[in-house]
């Protein structure tokens, strides 16, 4: 009877369609996992550039030294992520705006802000990317496991049909191959929950403080804007 019962053996046993329902919980699990893994990694090393930078960028260094210091980034080919990508777009989009005489500093400010809302959609979508994957997996992997339970139990009372005494044991094969299936659900699903509600959390608060640093940033460009105005002015 233990032999019989196995998992093994019960998976290898189960009709074709619970068979392709554990396939599909399986896959979806791997790779769940794999995102979690990558995208907790992913938010860990934007955690540390963002710290990094910002120790940079407030300690008093040239805003032009350190946009400098990034095109040699940029030159090798790897193009700036996280706060730096903000930055980069809102000082270059100032820089520019700045040559031009005809504009004035609340032009220049809102010129700025744009560029960096821009790069921050971006940022958004590389932080958030496979996030919706991870919460697919974890509201329908049980719906998906509970089908197949469902169709293994049909399908195992339908061979009750052309049995001559429906005993226990000649129930419990099929039952047990069933809820293999839901079980397989729920292993494919709280994994994807937890991680989905953590690495969201965390996204939240990177974008937030990503916010923060935009409004700061535009804070010091305005009186930039105004200064540099306020010289050309006097040139004249």
């Amino acid at each position: 009877m233990t032999q019989e019962l196995g998992l093994l053996e019960l998976v290898l046993g189960a009709s074709l369609l619970v068979q392709i329902v554990m396939l599909i919980l399986v896959l979806a699990s791997i790779t769940s996992w794999f995102l979690i893994i990558q995208r907790t990694m992913l938010m860990r090393r934007t955690d540390d550039e963002l710290l990094s930078f910002e120790e940079r960028f407030w300690s008093g260094i040239d805003l032009a030294q350190l946009y400098r210091e990034g095109n040699q980034a940029v030159a090798d080919g790897q193009l700036p992520t996280g706060v730096e990508s903000l930055f980069r777009a809102g000082f270059k989009e100032f820089s520019r705006l700045s040559q031009q005489s005809d504009i004035d500093a609340d032009g220049m400010l809102e010129g700025s802000r744009r560029a960096m809302k821009v790069a921050l959609m971006r940022e958004t979508d590389r932080i958030e990317q496979h996030l919706p994957f991870l919460a697919s997996v974890g509201s329908t992997s049980p719906y998906i496991g509970l089908f197949g339970t469902v169709w293994g139990i049909m399908h195992s009372f339908r061979g009750l049909a052309n049995a001559t005494q429906a005993t226990l044991a000649t129930v419990a094969p099929g039952i047990s191959e069933a809820l293999i299936a839901t079980a397989m659900g729920l292993f494919a699903a709280i994994p994807a929950v937890l991680a989905y509600n953590k690495l969201a959390a965390r996204s939240d608060v990177l974008l937030n403080r990503y916010e923060t640093f935009v409004d700061e940033f535009s804070g010091i460009l305005q009186r930039q804007a105004y200064a540099l105005k306020a010289q050309q002015g006097q040139r004249r």
